[in-house]
C-alpha cells in the first residue's frame, strides 16, 4: 500500500495522493494566489526569474526573520506567513530580497505551503504580514535588554542598530545581557537623578540625549546605567530609545560626548 500523506493527523488531514492533497486546499491555495496577482506590482521580480531564488524557500521556512498567524482572511484555516529578508548577489552586484512563504502548519511547524514568492516590493510584503506577529528575530534578539516603554522593546531601527553597537563594544567582562534586567529599576532615577547628561547628533541628523548615573551602593563597584533617548526637536522632550548597565568605564565614556547639559534643561516623556 502506498504511504500516506500526512499534514495534519488529530485535524484528519491525511491524504492518499497527492492529487487529493492539492484538491483539498485548492481554494485556499487558489484565494491567496489571487490576492498575490492582483496586488503585485509589475516592477517587481518577473515571475521568469523565480526559479533562481527558489533555494530561499527551505530557508525562510527552516529560520524566518518572522512569523505571522492569520485565523481570519481565509475562512476556516490559520494562515502562517514566513517572511525573510536577504541578500542576494549575482554578476558582482547584489539587491535585498524578501522571500515570503504562506503555510498550514502542525504542531509549530509549516507542513503544507500553499504559496511562496521572492519579492522586492516592501508593500507587498507587509499586505501579507498580518494577523498575530508570533516571532521576530530582531526582538527574539534583544529581548534581553528591552525594558517596558522603550523603543527597543518595540523593535524599533534605531533603537536596534544603537543597542546592537552597544553589544559589539562591551568587555567580556562586563555585565552579562542576560542578568540587564535585575538593574532595570535604575533607568527611572537614572533619568530622574542623572549625573551627567549629554546631547549629539548622528550622521543621520537624529539628536540623541544620554543619561548616566554611577550607583555606588548597588554592590557593584564603578556600576554605571545609561539611558539613552532621542529628543524631539518642537518640544524638547525625549523619548526613550535603550538602557543598560555597566562597569566597564571605557564603555561608558564613549557615551560621554556632544553637548554637556544640565539635567533642569531636559523634559523626559515616559514612553516611545
Amino acid at each position: 500500500m502506498k504511504d500516506q500523506i500526512v499534514i495534519d493527523e488529530t485535524s484528519g488531514l491525511v491524504f492518499s495522493t497527492e492529487d487529493e492533497l492539492y484538491d483539498h486546499f485548492l481554494p485556499q491555495i487558489q484565494a491567496l494566489e489571487k490576492e498575490y496577482f492582483t496586488t503585485r506590482s509589475d516592477e517587481d521580480i518577473h515571475e521568469r526569474e523565480f526559479p533562481k531564488y527558489e533555494g530561499l524557500l527551505n530557508q525562510v521556512l527552516d529560520d524566518p526573520d518572522e512569523i505571522w498567524e492569520d485565523a481570519t482572511s481565509i475562512h476556516g484555516f490559520r494562515v502562517r506567513t514566513y517572511v525573510g529578508h536577504y541578500t542576494a548577489s549575482e554578476g558582482g552586484t547584489s539587491e535585498q530580497v524578501y522571500y515570503v512563504a504562506l503555510a498550514y502548519a502542525t504542531n509549530d511547524v509549516p507542513s503544507f505551503v500553499y504559496l511562496h514568492f521572492p519579492s522586492s516590493d516592501l508593500g507587498l510584503v507587509d499586505r501579507f504580514r498580518r494577523g498575530n506577529l508570533i516571532y521576530d528575530r530582531v526582538l527574539k534578539e534583544v529581548e534581553q535588554g528591552a525594558v517596558d516603554g522603550d523603543a527597543l522593546s518595540e523593535g524599533d531601527d534605531l533603537a536596534v542598530g544603537l543597542y546592537r553597537a552597544m553589544l559589539t563594544l562591551r568587555s567580556e567582562k562586563d555585565i552579562a545581557e542576560a542578568e540587564f534586567k535585575t538593574y532595570e529599576h535604575l533607568r527611572e532615577s537614572t533619568i530622574e537623578e542623572a549625573d551627567e547628561i549629554w546631547r549629539s547628533v548622528d550622521l543621520t541628523g537624529n539628536i540623541l540625549v544620554t543619561f548616566i548615573k554611577e550607583y555606588a551602593d548597588e554592590g557593584a563597584e564603578g556600576l554605571h546605567y545609561v539611558v539613552v533617548t532621542i529628543e524631539d526637536t518642537p518640544s524638547s522632550s525625549h523619548a526613550l530609545l535603550f538602557s543598560f548597565p555597566s562597569m566597564d568605564t571605557t564603555l561608558v565614556d564613549r557615551y560621554r560626548h556632544g553637548e554637556n547639559l544640565q539635567a533642569e534643561e531636559v523634559v523626559q516623556e515616559a514612553s516611545h
